[in-house]
């Protein structure tokens, strides 16, 4: 019969009792999101002509439903630039496709292998940037869903000089198979209830990639697209940047909603180290901070350490049901994620999972994106698994 705690429980006790309270605070900020969705973008007596940049790289699921969607906008002037980096490339039949039913006026395909560091998503991006007619630019993934007010909402900031960037929230959707349920649960639960939670409280302030506006003069201010290539997380760090520049970041309550598309569990696994990478990289100290969030494998921990006497079980009980309450808050309330709901039963897996993903931060030093294998260094930047040329040494930034 245990009559005290000691110091080592006492302190695991803490820990669960500090993240408890964080998703309570995050289920409070869940409610308040939705008030705050029913932000409109100022009205604007005259719209600025805008670029819309979509990287593109692969054929993926739903990928022409959610490309054709960029060039439904009820925008008055705008174009959408579709950039691939080779000529092979699969998905410029259905660019040309779209090109075709658009127009030309509309639509620019623009086939280019540029390259400015290891990043693919911005080796992209600095292929698509010449071809851009206007000096509004977004930013917006290929797997992104855009419904007709996206232009409108994330430019209208940027009519204060004072905003350097603009960016929205995002949300999964479409998954599949468990593993990719799994997956939206991790961006929909985890990502986006932090993201909610810390623009809620200004703890931290950043963009988020999914979709960005910015201007050319703004952009070319912080160092271009190439001063971001060798970067990770390149959303981060162009936000760092624009901060130093003495502008301001606004993340303004809206959703956009990005295709869950994963071809095995193998993937999923690989997905998830990948994100946990992306955070302890861009804000290290939110990601060791994070720990404390995992109340489900902590509460377990602690009751195992208890022999699950009542205590045990109580404080694993209690965590689970404020874990639990929390996620429906953000999924029912915040995000409207009916098939996020469905799936929840799958939450207490992932967390337990999650440890697993948080120690493979630290000790995984390569990276994935599309396939290809790169080294993270402790500041966040790309380097070659194995250097092959001093050319490509030489033309890293």
């Amino acid at each position: 019969m245990h009559t005290s705690l000691p110091a080592y429980q006492a302190t695991l006790a803490l820990c669960i009792l500090v993240g408890a309270s964080v998703w309570l605070a995050t289920l409070s900020c869940a409610f308040f999101f939705r008030s705050r969705k029913k932000y409109s973008a100022p009205a604007l007596s005259v719209l600025p002509p805008v670029t819309l940049l979509k990287p593109v790289c692969g054929l993926e699921k739903n990928l022409h439903a959610n490309l054709r969607t960029a060039c439904q906008q009820d925008y008055p002037e705008y174009q959408v630039v579709y950039s691939v980096q080779r000529a092979d490339d699969p998905a410029i039949a259905v660019l040309r496709q779209l090109e075709q039913e658009f127009g030309t006026g509309r639509v620019t395909v623009v086939i280019a292998n540029v390259e400015v560091g290891l990043n693919g998503k911005i080796n992209n991006l600095a292929g698509a940037l010449p071809h851009a007619r206007h000096e509004i630019l977004v930013i917006s993934d290929s797997d992104v869903f855009l419904r007709p007010d996206f232009l409108r909402e994330v430019t209208a900031p940027l009519a204060d000089t004072k905003v350097g960037a603009v960016s929205t929230f995002f949300k999964g959707r479409d998954a599949g198979p468990w593993y990719e349920q799994m997956e939206q649960l991790s961006l929909n639960v985890d990502q986006f209830a932090m993201a909610m939670f810390a623009s809620a409280t200004g703890l931290v302030d950043f963009c988020f990639g999914a979709s960005t506006a910015i201007t050319k003069t703004q952009l070319a201010a912080i160092g271009g697209l190439e001063g971001l290539g060798d970067y990770l997380v390149e959303d981060n760090e162009m936000g760092q940047r624009i901060q130093r520049a003495g502008k301001k970041i606004v993340d303004i309550p809206y959703v956009v909603e990005t295709t869950i598309d994963l071809s095995s569990p193998g993937h999923w696994w690989q997905k998830q180290t990948y994100w946990d990478q992306n955070t302890r990289v861009a804000v290290p100290a939110v990601f060791v901070a994070s720990l404390l969030l995992r109340i489900i494998p902590l509460s377990l921990l602690f009751a195992t350490l208890r022999g699950w006497d009542a205590l045990g079980w109580s404080m694993f009980g209690a965590a689970l049901g404020v874990r639990m309450a929390a996620v429906t808050a953000v999924l029912a309330v915040a995000l409207r994620d009916y098939q996020g709901l469905r799936s929840m039963w799958l939450v207490p897996i992932k967390d337990v999972l999650s440890l697993v993903w948080f120690v493979r931060a630290f000790l995984t030093r390569t990276v994935v994106w599309r396939g290809v294998e790169m080294v993270l260094s402790s500041d966040g930047r790309l380097t070659p698994l194995e250097p092959k040329t001093t050319t490509k040494a030489e033309g890293a930034s």
